[in-house]
């Protein structure tokens, strides 16, 4: 059985140490219902040109902390070793492949049909007769151990991908009212698409906007600042529909009143957002940590994705630190996604506080958007060639 899972995590950039186990120990519950099954185990670390690509040696190492099974590592992934290691196990025990992406062929992005003609796939589906993905936060790529594997294998999701899948059908079906976003952090074009599915399906009646987010609509509000010119011109390409966003949704979209700088001897100062100095802002201010979390406390439904500032400057985690806070004392429905969110909400002790704590960003941006999931489309085709070829009688 080859089981795809994402147990991507943070390295320190000079040991490469493991920083966060959060994704290893988030699979445990469907490795645990696989320990009688011969398992070879598929993942990815980073991806080539960055600094923590490198083996999964050590997370093959840790993973053994969080189930029962005997684990074995192998430094190959579609070479003879790997091919022959595979061969070898036995039930009860798990083989961890190394970094998938040590692979070219599984770092491009394309069609199902030449996913399936890759050396990748065709050297391993077949020393495979079932397939598992538990990987939601991959499941918005469509690379082979994605999207190419489960076209030739009976599939099924596991636990992960099912709770992942389960949380994010809440939140766009019949959230519970009133229903709350808090979205931030550095890349406004993920954040342009959900506000506009949410708001345009009627799935949201807050947002509340910190980070490079905040900035954008503080602008298409038309705010007199001194945003510097170099910013605005990145801003361009999306001014438009935040502008169109804000003038549908004005009751609906939040920006800040007030944002947080670093003055020269280094002290946080709040400031009202029309006197918004040229320097980079880097938190929302008190006055808005404070209307913010009065709209979380009294929410039935709070989702957040991305830090309102620069939560690894000292001093600028304020904003998200006191947003998780409110969530986490809230007696709402509670979903908070993407790594920065989840570290920080592990670092101050309130992880089992959360409804749903999701592994992943980008596949939960791309649910929330309206967006279909390579990943998942490719199950739901294996469900189905599976129902034709056994129908009920």
């Amino acid at each position: 059985m080859f089981v795809r899972v994402d147990i991507n995590v943070p390295l320190d950039p000079s040991t490469h140490q493991i920083l966060d186990d959060t994704r290893i120990k988030a699979i445990s519950k469907t490795l645990s219902e696989l320990d009688e099954a011969r398992v070879t185990l598929g993942s990815h670390q980073s991806r080539p040109g960055k600094d923590d690509f490198t083996s999964l040696e050590p997370h093959a190492n840790l993973l053994a902390q969080y189930c029962s099974q005997k684990i074995s590592f192998v430094e190959d992934v579609i070479g003879p070793h790997a091919i022959q290691k595979i061969a070898k196990v036995q039930p009860g025990e798990i083989l961890v492949l190394d970094n998938l992406r040590f692979c070219a062929e599984e770092n491009i992005d394309d069609k199902r049909e030449k996913l399936v003609k890759t050396h990748f796939v065709r050297r391993l589906a077949p020393l495979f007769d079932f397939y598992v993905d538990d990987a939601f936060a991959t499941a918005h790529r469509s690379q082979p151990s994605i999207a190419g594997l489960p076209e030739l294998l009976p599939s099924a999701a596991g636990r992960l991908m099912e709770k992942e899948l389960d949380a994010v059908s809440t939140l766009l079906e019949e959230p519970k009212r009133p229903c709350v976003y808090s979205l931030g952090g550095s890349k406004v074009e993920d954040k342009i698409p959900v506000i506009e599915n949410i708001l345009s399906r009627g799935k949201a009646d807050k947002v509340l906007l910190g980070g490079v987010p905040a900035k954008l609509f503080i602008r298409a509000r038309d705010i007199k600042t001194k945003i510097n010119a170099d910013e605005i011109h990145d801003f361009k390409q999306f001014l438009d529909r935040a502008t169109n966003l804000m003038q549908k949704y004005k009751d609906h979209i939040e920006i800040p009143l007030d944002l947080a700088y670093e003055d020269k001897q280094g002290k946080r100062i709040d400031l009202p957002v029309n006197s918004i100095r040229e320097d980079e802002a880097l938190d929302v201010g008190s006055k808005t940590l404070e209307k913010y979390s009065k709209i979380v406390r009294g929410a039935a439904t709070t989702v957040a994705n991305g830090p309102l500032g620069v939560f690894e400057r000292n001093g600028f985690d304020k904003g998200t630190k006191e947003l998780l806070e409110s969530m986490a004392e809230s007696n709402g429905y509670t979903v908070i996604g993407g790594g920065h969110l989840v570290g920080l909400a592990s670092i101050q002790g309130i992880e089992e506080k959360f409804s749903h704590v999701s592994t992943a960003g980008g596949a939960m941006l791309s649910l929330l958007s309206g967006q279909s999931l390579p990943g998942v489309d490719a199950l739901v085709r294996a469900a189905m060639r599976m129902r034709a070829a056994n129908p009920v009688a």
